[in-house]
This record gives C-alpha cells, sequence and structure tokens, in this order.
C-alpha cells in the first residue's frame, strides 16, 4: 500500500466505521442504550476521524504534487465530509 492508494482504502474503511456507528449507535428500547458500548462507539469514531482526517491531507497533497484529477477530487471531498461527520458523532456520543 503505498500513499497513492491511502486515500481510496481509507474511505472505504471510513464507510464502514460508518455503518457501524450509525447502526451501533441507534438506542434501544427505553432504557437509552446503545446496540455498541459507548466506549467502543467513541474508539470507532476517534479512529475513523484521524483515518479519513489524513486520508483527505494526503489526497489533497497528492493532488497539487500531480495536478488535478476529479476521481482524487472526489475522494478527497468525501474523506473531508466523513471525517467532520465522525468528529460530529463522536462528540454527540460523548455524555454529558
Amino acid at each position: 500500500m503505498g500513499k497513492q492508494n491511502f486515500p481510496y482504502i481509507a474511505l472505504f474503511l471510513g464507510m464502514m466505521f460508518m455503518l457501524a456507528v450509525t447502526f451501533g449507535g441507534q438506542v434501544n428500547g427505553a432504557i437509552n442504550n446503545t446496540r455498541l458500548p459507548l466506549l467502543i462507539l467513541l474508539i470507532i469514531s476517534e479512529v475513523a476521524f484521524i483515518l479519513t482526517a489524513i486520508a483527505a491531507y494526503l489526497s489533497i497533497k497528492q493532488m497539487y504534487a500531480e495536478g488535478f484529477d476529479v476521481k482524487m477530487m472526489i475522494v478527497s471531498v468525501l474523506c473531508v465530509i466523513s471525517a467532520i461527520t465522525f468528529l460530529v458523532k463522536g462528540i454527540s456520543f460523548w455524555p454529558l
């Protein structure tokens, strides 16, 4: 795995983490428990945020080095959006 392939792999893993966070964060019944334990949801959100943020940085850096590419632009925008989403979801899971 080189630096050229990392954004694609990170985007795929980010989407898998997004599924886990979305379905695992659903509340079961009236007792306000999530399907996955809260600590697992927080760890997944944090790891996925870091992964997609690094992928967004590397893809933007690669676009500047090699020139504009539509496919890489789409990947970088999706990585930025997913990184922001993981950040917001991670903060929303945090008990206050």
